[in-house]
């Protein structure tokens, strides 16, 4: 007999792993509204199913949890019962030995705390309160984009309609083509089969092969007028939907161009002006009148706004940095991101050559200050940030694109003071070495570890810890503000000011530009409503019919950025659109969410809005 024998993997283990494979992916594309008590039971079961069996807790405990639930959903259950189920679940979490049972126990009576209403309408009715998302794509849009029926459109070479029907939600296609997060992709179908599809560079495609369109017709005049303070998306957006309304507007715009951040706060090779421009062309052809180097406060007032105009909408972005708080942050070489960014987007590059230039801050907008500065000339770029690289709040995509174009991320390092020398000009930053701890919010805390204190010298240090909201003006004219950022209800509008409506950054704090186009399609609606007018929007392209052909699982096509040593040294746009071929293959793989499944039962198309 041998001592010890080669395991190998036979058919019966690969199967397994085949299927938790294919749970694990419907369970990350598990679309947002599904019914939470249904979900906690399923989810009780299968770690019912990774007991080992050794402690009472957890393999007796959560069984009676999962078959508490299953009692109430078959319509037997009372109000005794929730009671049980947390009073159990309190035990599990208080005495299980290891981590399948109280860590079970604990997300259970989460789920209990954070959904009692939905737990007490499958006991009182017998039925659950949540509102199910029948094509995730499009609820998981903020400004709820038709996703499948542009997919579609393409996918038979309709470009044009597919810009058409893009802009009844958005009239920044263009910009979102290649900035936009796409958190549409976040729960998509086909991720059950393969993966997401490739919804943003769809998008671009469409932008790249439809030419110029048209923005449709506005409906007549009402004679409502409209001032839009702030020339940013949020501002854009809302400008182009109240026009086409047939209210006039102006926009009031600080700087010399319209764009807000989109101009003055993401690199060209991200973001390439005629892209911008473009959309924004479309926007003002509807006849908006623009008044630009204007500033609220200074050159014109809320009051004038409001004697002036029926309605105001204020979206004033939040262009305004946070500074550090450590000792020598006012030394010459000193700046923040959004100074940065700012410079270049009016047309004025700074000279890194040769230079060693830290960035302080793990975002997107830190990420934008790193590539930036590598395309500047400087010689070494940092970026230095006190969490873990996996914690940084910036895109995978722009991290890995920062390291590849020669930038360091330096991880678990906080900033304690700036050093310089004799003519106040910047020689390096003192960090503090942490130590990952706990979880606060999300996510894990750091802390101080017990090493020394580390020396990074540097020419250039940029701060992009967050940015702030420049709001003293409105707050002295009666905006209610919290935290520098103005107040509103769910609807946009601020009820201590008649006519007064505000959105985008200016209210949530910095956000991505789908959450501004959110904002200005929420306040253009509700600035309607509020004149009584109630206009409805449409796009009127008739989308293709689905199709009854199932293509198997299939790569997803991404795009591709022009290779590092090449793009670095220049501002042109990094990123390859698809080709015919890899688009088309993107389309073919929708699953037509609008159509089969719950999209056929609940409507899965908003023709008009």
């Amino acid at each position: 007999m041998n001592r010890l024998e080669f395991r190998t993997t036979n058919r019966a283990w690969k199967t397994m792993d085949e299927i938790c494979g294919d749970l694990s992916r419907r369970v990350l594309t598990s679309p947002r509204g599904n019914c939470p008590a249904e979900v906690t039971a399923a989810f009780l079961r299968l770690c019912v199913a990774q007991s080992c069996g050794k402690c009472v807790p957890c393999r007796i405990g959560l069984s009676e949890l999962a078959t508490i639930l299953e009692r109430i959903f078959e319509g037997n259950g009372t109000k005794e019962d929730i009671v049980l189920f947390e009073k159990t679940a309190l035990a599990i979490k208080d005495s299980a030995d290891c981590a399948i049972g109280f860590e079970a126990a604990r997300l259970a009576l989460d789920s209990l705390a954070a959904f009692k209403d939905d737990y007490m309408s499958h006991v009182e009715k017998d039925c659950c309160i949540a509102s199910f998302d029948a094509v995730p794509c499009m609820a998981l849009c903020p400004a709820h984009v038709d996703v499948p029926g542009y997919v579609a459109l393409i996918g038979v070479g309709r470009y044009a309609d597919a810009v058409r029907l893009i802009r009844k939600d958005n009239p920044l296609p263009a910009v979102c083509g290649l900035i936009c997060e796409h958190p549409c992709e976040t729960h998509c179908r086909r991720g059950i089969v393969d993966d997401a599809i490739n919804i943003r560079g769809l998008k671009r495609f469409a932008i790249d092969h439809a030419g110029y369109v048209p923005a449709p017709k506005p409906a007549p005049s009402t004679g409502k007028t409209v001032a839009v303070v702030g020339g940013g998306p949020a501002g854009l957006t809302a400008a182009y939907f109240l026009t086409l309304m047939g209210h006039k507007v102006t926009i009031f715009e600080k700087r010399k161009k319209l764009g807000g951040m989109l101009r003055y706060g993401i690199p060209s090779y991200r973001l390439p002006d005629d892209y911008l421009d473009a959309d924004i062309n479309v926007i003002l052809s509807l006849g908006i009148d623009v008044k630009t180097g204007v500033d609220i406060g200074t050159d014109m007032t809320m009051a004038d706004l409001r004697a002036k105009f029926d309605s105001v909408y204020i979206s004033i972005g939040a262009h305004a940095h946070k500074k550090l708080g450590v000792k020598g942050e006012d030394s010459k070489g000193v700046m923040s991101a959004v100074e940065l960014l700012r410079t270049l987007g009016e047309g004025t590059k700074l000279d890194f050559k040769g230079k060693n230039v830290v960035i302080i801050g793990g975002g997107n907008v830190a990420m934008d200050a790193t590539r930036t500065s590598i395309r500047l000339g400087a010689k070494n770029v940092t970026c230095v940030y006190r969490r873990r690289q996996k914690d940084m709040t910036a895109l995978p995509d722009e991290i890995e694109g920062a390291i590849a174009e020669g930038a360091e991320i330096l991880q678990l390092m906080a900033p304690v003071r700036i050093e310089s020398d004799e003519n106040e000009n910047v020689t390096a930053l003192i960090v503090q070495p942490q130590i990952i701890g706990e979880y606060d919010r999300g996510r894990p805390k750091p802390n101080s570890a017990d090493k020394p204190e580390e020396r990074i010298p540097c020419d250039y240090i940029i701060i992009a810890i967050g940015q702030a909201v420049d709001s003293a003006h409105f707050a002295a004219n009666g905006m209610p503000v919290k935290w520098e950022q103005l107040q509103t209800d769910n609807a946009a509008y601020v009820p201590e000011l008649p006519g007064v409506f505000s959105g985008g950054d200016c209210v949530f704090g910095p956000a991505t530009v789908i959450k501004a186009i959110e904002a200005g399609k929420v306040a253009a609606a509700n600035i309607d409503a509020y004149f009584g007018t109630h206009t409805e929007i449409t796009a009127d392209v008739e989308i293709p019919p689905a199709s009854y052909l199932f293509r198997p699982a299939t790569g997803r096509a991404n795009m591709r950025e022009r290779a590092s040593y090449e793009r670095k040294n220049d501002f042109e746009l990094m990123e390859q659109g698809l080709s015919e071929e890899e688009a088309k293959q993107e389309c073919s793989r929708c699953l037509r969410c609008d159509h089969y499944g719950c999209g056929s039962m609940k409507g899965g198309r908003q023709y008009k809005w």
